[in-house]
């Protein structure tokens, strides 16, 4: 039996869950508020958590938080609506296994379900990258490009772009392709873990540093002593921690929590950040001489809506990826799916474009993809009229299209509000008071 938390505050739901969930083996317990999920999660041990995005005392995230912060490493299942993707990814950067559109399908439920307990069983120093094709694209050329260029080095990298755009698997790659690749490549998702949790997990820590240190233990520097450590989402690192990884940069020493002496280490540094680390220099949230130490050389990874014609491809290999996994025999889209599919802005990138088509494998019995296949939400966002283009003169514009004009610059400039300031013709200050007033994001 799989002992299983569910978090979910829409009775009728629960318990629909709780029964489905039941019949295939697991061991239901029922939560509706936060609160009484952090309590019942410090009392019991579960083997896997479903948890709504929104509920009545906060988000899903804090759940998410308190299980980093405690260092429960139970696989997370996020569920959420379709018109709460763009947020729910962030649920991926603290540690969900992955998230699932309401209404939940039951078998597309059993096929997340099964994913996230495997993936919760598989080593952080596994060199194999899955669900990932190299696309055909003039991008694609030029960062794998890069990638060949850079990997034999011992430069330091930063890869940045957008989440779900592949930066684990480029940072795998140039691991894979340099004189390293025969020693340990460890992951380290930076985004997870608190300060505290942070200079353990790095530097390690001596018997008795802290409560709760019953021993020795080694530090992820020396775990991949030899090979190469990645600092995935880097620019979440407090202060303090962005100190102690400078000197270890600079010097090649560190000192475990509570050790009086130093100890050499030899690893190779790649970092990910989907943040603009320079905005956070100039807001003094991340230190300037720590970034130019980790950017001696920057792959930028697009979203996966610039990338043209590598959708298609993108798409056939996820199609057959999943028919191999769930014995399906899809050969092919309808015109309607096409139409959807290549329209979509897909801000889940890559994450969410093997999602949705694993979902839509799995709800076809044909062998063309209907539809009905895909989220209701997702066909209604596409055959919405496109909003009228008034130009980019915020100043010209009326008031009724500001919000549109806005959310537009940013997706345009990445959102980046300097750069989306410029285009609309105003100032930064004025640009984050309309943010305020229109409740933007």
């Amino acid at each position: 039996m799989l002992k299983t938390l569910i978090i979910e505050d829409d009775t009728s739901f629960s318990e629909l869950l709780e029964g489905f969930l039941s019949r295939n083996g697991h061991q239901v317990k029922l939560c509706a508020k936060i609160a009484t999920a952090l309590k019942t999660l410090s009392e019991e041990q579960f083997q896997l958590l479903l948890v709504d995005y929104r509920l009545p005392d906060g988000t899903g995230l804090e759940v998410l938080r308190y299980l980093r912060d405690k260092q429960i490493g139970v696989p997370v299942l996020m569920m959420t609506s379709f018109n709460d993707v763009r947020t729910a990814v962030k649920s991926i950067q603290l540690g969900a296994s992955d998230y699932i559109l309401k209404p939940v399908n039951p078998d597309e439920l059993l096929v997340a379900i099964e994913g996230a307990i495997a993936k919760s069983k598989t080593p952080k120093t596994e060199v194999a990258s899955a669900n990932y094709i190299k696309g055909e694209s003039e991008q694609s050329e030029k960062i794998y490009q890069h990638v060949d260029l850079v990997a034999p080095t011992e430069m330091a990298v930063l890869i940045q772009g957008e989440s779900g755009t592949g930066k684990e698997h480029i940072a795998r790659l140039l691991h894979a392709k340099s004189a390293r690749s025969s020693k340990p490549f460890v992951a380290i998702d930076c985004g997870s873990l608190s300060k505290e949790l942070s200079i353990s997990e790095l530097f390690g820590h001596v018997r008795g540093s802290f409560t709760g240190a019953l021993s020795d233990k080694k530090g992820q520097f020396e775990v991949a002593k030899g090979g190469t450590l990645f600092l995935d989402e880097v620019g979440n690192l407090s202060y303090e921690v962005q100190v102690k990884l400078l000197r270890a940069l600079q010097e090649r020493v560190i000192q475990p929590l509570g050790a009086t002496k130093t100890v050499k280490v030899d690893v190779r540094i790649i970092a990910a950040t989907n943040d603009d680390l320079q905005n956070s220099i100039s807001n003094g949230d991340f230190r300037e001489d720590l970034y130019h130490r980790l950017n001696q050389f920057k792959i930028q990874l697009p979203p996966l809506r610039e990338r043209g014609n590598d959708l298609k491809l993108f798409i056939d290999y996820f199609i057959a990826d999943a028919n191999a996994e769930l014995n399906r025999n899809v050969k092919q889209l309808s015109k309607e799916v096409k139409e959807v599919l290549f329209n979509y802005d897909w801000p889940g990138n890559l994450r969410e474009l093997s999602n949705v088509i694993k979902r839509m494998v799995l709800l076809s019995f044909t062998e063309t993809a209907q539809l009905d296949a895909l989220p209701d939400e997702m066909v209604l966002a596409i055959q919405q009229p496109a909003p009228q283009n008034y130009g980019s003169d915020l100043k010209v514009s009326n008031e009724q299209n500001e919000r549109l004009l806005i959310e537009d610059a940013l997706k345009k400039t990445k959102y980046n509000k300097s750069k989306a300031a410029r285009l609309l013709n105003i100032d930064r200050k004025t640009l984050y008071a309309k943010m305020e007033r229109y409740q933007i994001e």
